[in-house]
């Protein structure tokens, strides 16, 4: 019988437990039961190259503990999702972040005070599309209440104009001019800053705030139209454009219905190629000021009231950025801002965010660190788990936990300083992370992806990921990827799908060149509203969860899992690891009783299955 034993602790290897099934309760869509599903690994050691590959049959970690949704199964399917570093395109908002960053950096921007940075902790835990608008604004317009009482009104205004809106478009859809059945978005009405303003025509208004809510509900109908049209051929002459459904003819509705119905007084209000724009032709209304305001009704009694000029910032002290880079480790100062991060921004009671739940979730790590080299194969930070710092002026303000592998960064969590909220670090640190990447493809040919962990469609704060443009989504069946804009349509329909079919019957990469505007442009329009509250890349319901092992339920039909190449793979290769010993279960297969070994065999098929023939022969599977 060979043993393998005898150079098993000369080389890194990764050593694994089976945990079986586990059901817990779900973070994202907050179900009563435990309807969350999921295979689970303990991981004693993992190599860099081993993880890599679990990442590609849509495994994550934990810490130390591996899971992989039961796609068919789970109540909320979750897709890896990655990026080509080097293929990126930024929207507009995620260059404005960048903008941002500099600004305040240049000492052009002020940060406000704490207690003007306070979100609504809530509205970061809102998963429910239809209150996310409303929640926000609220935030917005609490924020600025201890502050100047100018800016009280000018966000309890636009909040007012977004209302009116809403109303016109739910009157439309029990019109039945727009369809029915379809959750359309919630409308959001900004300031025109003074640098963006224009006189109209007649020179004697201005134009004071505007909404791209028509471009929004264009594409969300488009959307909903491509998605009836992938089982069956379109109709001719039912283009949103002959149904009067593109932005343009949707924002002249609306600003019609409004000028006749809703209850505004003091503006004109005129659609402009997709935008409803909310026009002032009061003379006493202040135009030079940073700050507009227009009386509500309620508040106008004989006229508008003129608005007090904000003085112009004057040029601040520059600031330093650095992004310091460290192997994972125990820091007492990156836990103090966790701990503050998890208690303001997300509400966790305060004896729940424990020293040894986050060294658990967010310092352990199973990966074994690899060495830079010279030789174009590994980085000059090495393989492994590292966290990056984001310090400002000497005071840590970020923290970013990442695993960089041999094909990708995998963005795991960020935690930061709630004071820091209007950085949008989430966004600013995933754009940093990108950037890294293509740097670092010079050291290392390979290092081309970026990893943002799992993409749930079914839960609206997670869709932001997608926005990170042009992203591909693994198939839970074939484990191949596809882009997202071709698996979002089938996803729109059901929770689990098996993306690889529609790529099989097409062309893939003409279709990549081909991505309507529209659909980039929804894209973003999602990332705006989801992701107000800059809600980081995480894997939030892995800490402190309760779960419960389910290995009685190992049944050979489990769907979702893996290939069916293996699901009656041959077990013989399999690598055991024994009281210190390597051995393939061939040479250890008849140490067993009939019994013992019949229950064996179960596991090893579904340990089988859900890491691939490969991994199962290379990976120990430690029996103790």
């Amino acid at each position: 019988m060979k043993n393998e034993a005898s150079s098993s602790h000369s080389r890194e290897e990764s050593v694994v437990s089976d945990c079986g099934r586990r059901r817990s309760s779900c973070g994202y869509c907050k179900s009563s039961g435990r309807t969350s599903i999921s295979h689970g690994l303990w991981a004693y050691s993992l190599t860099v190259n081993d993880y890599q590959d679990l990442l590609d049959h849509g495994w994550r970690r934990s810490g130390c503990f591996l899971y992989k949704p039961e796609m068919e199964r789970t109540c909320c399917p979750s897709y890896t999702i990655r990026l080509k570093a080097s293929d990126f395109v930024p929207s507009k908002e995620q260059l404005r972040v960048n903008r941002r960053m500099q600004r305040f950096l240049d000492g052009k921007l002020e940060g406000r005070k704490p207690n003007e940075l306070a979100e609504n902790p809530s509205a970061s835990k809102n998963t429910d599309s239809s209150n996310h608008h409303t929640g926000s604004s609220l935030a917005a317009s609490e924020s600025f209440s201890c502050g100047n009482k100018g800016k009280t009104k000018v966000e309890e205004f636009m909040l007012h104009l977004s209302d009116q809106i809403d109303k016109m478009v739910l009157r439309y859809i029990k019109s039945g001019e727009f369809p029915p059945g379809i959750q359309l978005p919630k409308a959001e009405v900004k300031k025109v800053t003074h640098a963006k303003r224009k006189l109209s025509v007649e020179g004697s208004e201005d134009l004071l705030y505007s909404s791209n809510i028509a471009f929004q509900i264009a594409a969300t109908l488009r959307r909903k139209q491509s998605a009836e049209n992938i089982q069956q051929s379109q109709m001719p002459g039912q283009s949103s454009e002959e149904n009067d459904l593109t932005p343009k003819a949707i924002a002249e509705k609306l600003a019609c219905a409004l000028n006749k119905l809703a209850n505004i007084s003091g503006l004109s209000i005129r659609a402009c190629n997709g935008h409803i724009n909310f026009y002032s032709a009061a003379k006493d209304v202040s135009l030079d000021g940073d700050v507009q305001i227009v009386a509500r009704p309620e508040e106008s009694g004989s006229g508008s009231k003129s608005a007090k000029k904000s003085s112009e910032h004057p040029q601040g002290k520059k600031r330093k950025l650095e992004i310091r880079l460290k192997r994972s480790s125990f820091d007492p100062e990156e836990y103090a801002l966790y701990r503050r991060y998890q208690i303001k921004v997300h509400n966790d009671p305060s004896d729940h965010v424990t020293e040894s739940s986050y060294r658990r979730f967010l310092v352990d790590t199973p990966l074994l660190f690899v060495s830079p080299s010279a030789d174009g194969m590994v980085p000059p930070c090495g393989f492994g788990s590292f966290h990056q710092q984001y310090i400002i002026d000497g005071k840590l303000v970020a923290v970013g936990v990442i695993d960089i592998l041999p094909q990708c960064l995998s963005s795991k969590y960020l935690f930061w300083d709630p004071d820091y909220a209007f950085l949008s670090l989430g966004k600013y640190s995933a754009l940093q992370e990108i950037g890294w990447v293509k740097e670092n493809e010079a050291y290392c040919a390979s290092l081309q992806y970026y990893y943002l962990g799992y993409y749930i469609h079914s839960c609206s704060k997670m869709r932001y990921k997608a926005a990170y443009h042009p992203s591909e989504l693994l198939c839970p069946l074939r484990y191949q990827w596809v882009p997202f804009h071709l698996a979002r349509p089938l996803l729109d329909k059901q929770k689990y799908v098996i993306s690889s079919d529609i790529t099989n019957s097409q062309d893939g990469e003409s279709s990549q060149s081909c991505i309507p505007e529209s659909v980039m442009e929804q894209q973003h329009d999602d990332i705006r509203q989801e992701d107000s509250n800059d809600i980081p890349i995480e894997d939030t319901e892995m800490i402190e969860i309760e779960s419960e092992s389910s290995d009685d339920e190992l049944d050979p039909e489990t769907s979702g899992l893996g290939s069916a190449a293996v699901d009656n793979g041959d077990l013989t290769n399999i690598l055991i690891g024994v009281r210190g010993s390597r051995l393939r279960y061939k040479d250890l297969q008849r140490a067993f009783g009939p019994a013992e070994g019949s229950y064996l065999e179960m596991q090893l098929h579904s340990y089988q299955r859900v890491v691939g023939l490969e991994l199962s022969e290379r990976m120990v599977y430690s029996l103790g």
